[in-house]
């Protein structure tokens, strides 16, 4: 697997990171238990800041894509395939885009919708 990041891309470099990553599990060029390279050895070879490869890892591993096995390393996921179809970003934008559409259709205002948004979000339960 050969990843080529466009730092001048408009895509955040670790979002290109995440869809290579699962680009190349959709593709089979990476299976079940196959091992990733570790964070420092890819941010060294793609000339990144390792948080920034760290953070894609991450957002892998959320989403089950990989998984990170203690001292051992990374691995592909295995149900890597079915679960890189998915895309949380998409979603959550998608169910937010609705939500605001309802609450404007119903006079609330952005001001509104957005300290609404920011109570929620600092709610020590969320």
């Amino acid at each position: 697997m050969e990843i080529s990041i466009d730092l001048n891309g408009s895509d955040p470099v670790f979002a290109q990171l995440i869809g290579q990553i699962k680009a190349a599990v959709q593709s089979g060029a990476l299976g079940p238990g196959d091992p990733l390279p570790s964070i420092r050895q890819l941010a060294n070879d793609l000339e990144l800041n390792s948080k920034t490869v760290a953070k894609a890892y991450r957002l892998l591993e959320r989403d089950s894509v990989v998984e990170t096995r203690g001292y051992r390393g990374t691995f592909v996921h295995p149900e890597a395939k079915s679960n890189s179809e998915v895309d949380l970003n998409a979603w959550v934008n998608q169910t937010l885009t609705a939500t605001i559409a309802e609450f404007r259709k119903s006079g609330v205002t952005d001001a509104e919708i957005r300290n609404a948004f920011v109570n929620v979000m600092n709610e020590p339960n969320n």
